[in-house]
This record gives structure tokens, sequence and C-alpha cells, in this order.
């Protein structure tokens, strides 16, 4: 009797250290699991770069120019236009020091009531054109419910590749609340794309014959030049209209 009992105790402390090295191990498991979701997250995280720092406009210049209109001035961790249309100060609209060819450009933008601007790639800075949007072609920013580009037609409003390809869904928030926006261009896969709070809302090809049609469709017809950089700066518009913008990342890709 004694030895049966022995070997019966035997067997369930051998049974516990099982179930015990089990639940070590799952625990490790799932450590290992959590460690290498956070590793992924933080070498996903590193492959972007910050274009603004919160603090200066460092990275950025005025379009054709090495000045910033004092209408520029950084509130709060966010580039902030407060324009004055009687002023003639240069650099009204804010272009990027570095050109760009294939990346995901992320920012967050909130609007003043009535108000426009807009977000462009691919500016080439030549001094016989005077706006980037002669050359570079715009997501728009806007006011839906009060600008009146917003009744011209849904490649006007916020989110739109201007006059080209309208928004999908209207997920844009209302004027006083950061929007955020990111913005895809990859001439490898010749896809553009945009999301605007989560949500995409626009997709394009970025060179070729559609795209030169899509040109040929709209108010850019004729205009030399337009679209047809595959590498350039990312720009910030002044439309006259007060307009924040922070957050501003990119992510290069290959």
């Amino acid at each position: 009797m004694k030895k049966i009992g022995f070997c019966a105790l035997s067997l369930l402390f051998l049974a516990g250290c099982k179930e015990a090295n089990k639940k070590d191990t799952k625990e490790a498991t799932k450590k290992e699991d959590i460690a290498a979701v956070k590793e992924q997250k933080k070498q996903e995280e590193g492959e972007w770069t910050p274009l603004f720092d919160g603090k200066t406009f460092a990275g950025w210049h005025g379009y054709n120019t090495d000045k910033i209109s004092p209408e520029w001035s950084i509130e709060d961790g966010a580039m902030v236009l407060t324009p004055d249309n009687d002023s003639k100060a240069e650099g009204k609209n804010l272009v990027t020091d570095k050109d760009y060819t294939n990346f995901k450009l992320s920012l967050e933008w909130k609007i003043s009531e009535a108000g426009n601007s807009g977000v462009f790639w691919g500016i080439k800075e030549i001094p016989e054109l005077h706006e980037p949007y002669q050359t570079g072609p715009e997501i728009q920013v806007l006011d839906n419910e009060k600008h009146p580009d917003a009744k011209a037609g849904t490649t006007h409003q916020a989110g739109a590749l201007y006059d080209m390809i309208a928004p999908s869904e209207k997920v844009a928030k209302p004027v006083g609340e950061w929007n955020t926006m990111v913005l895809k261009i990859d001439h490898n896969a010749n896809e553009g794309k945009v999301w605007l709070n989560g949500t995409e809302i626009v997709k394009f090809p970025v060179h070729g014959e559609e795209w030169e049609n899509m040109i040929k469709n709209s108010k850019f017809n004729g205009w030399e030049g337009f679209g047809a950089y595959k590498t350039g700066k990312i720009g910030l518009q002044h439309h006259g209209n007060k307009v924040s913008f922070r957050n501003i990342k990119i992510k290069e890709l290959q």
C-alpha cells in the first residue's frame, strides 16, 4: 500500500510539473509575441521621418524663395497660416527643402470657417512659375459646408485630388477639428491614394496614359509641366484663409 501511495504521489508530482512547464512555456511564448509586436511597431514607426519638429520651420522654405512669410507662425506645435491678404511678403506657400519621389505622407490639418487650402506634391520650383500648383497636383483642404468651392463639384471637396478625382466618402470633420490625412505616391506601382480620418477615399494613377487623360479632362489641360515631375517638393498652400498643419511626417518608399 505504501509503495502504491508513493507511486501515485510521484505521478501527481510529475503531472504538476508538466502543467507548470506548459504554463511557463505559454507565458514565455506570450512575452515573446508581445516583444515581437513591439519590435515590429518600433521598426515601422522608425521608418517615418518627421517633416516638422513642432517648434521651427526647419526643413521648409517659401516657394521660389528662401524666405517664409510672417503670415506663418508656430502655435501649440502646429504650423498656422493667419493670412494678411494685403501683405506682399514672399514665401506665402511653404515647400519642403527636400525632393521626394515615392512616399507616404501623414499630417493633420484644421481649416477655418469657409476656408480653403491644400497639400501639393511633385512641385518643381521654376522662377517663371509663381505658384506651386502650376506643377504640383493638390489634395484639397476645405470647409465643405461653407466654402463655395465645395458647391463647384465633388472633385473640389476636402480630400479630393483637386479637379480630377472626387472622394468616395464624405469623412471630413467639421471646422475647428483636426483631420488626419495620409497621401501615398508610388511611381513604381503607378498608384496614388488618399486616406482621410482612417478611410481610403481616393485612388488614382500617378503617371502614364490614364494620368495624362485625367489632366486633359481637368482645368489643368494645357498647363505645361503640371503633374509632370515624378520627383519634387511637398507643399502647403496659402489660399487666403486660416489653416493649421501639425504632426507632419513622411515614409519614403523603395
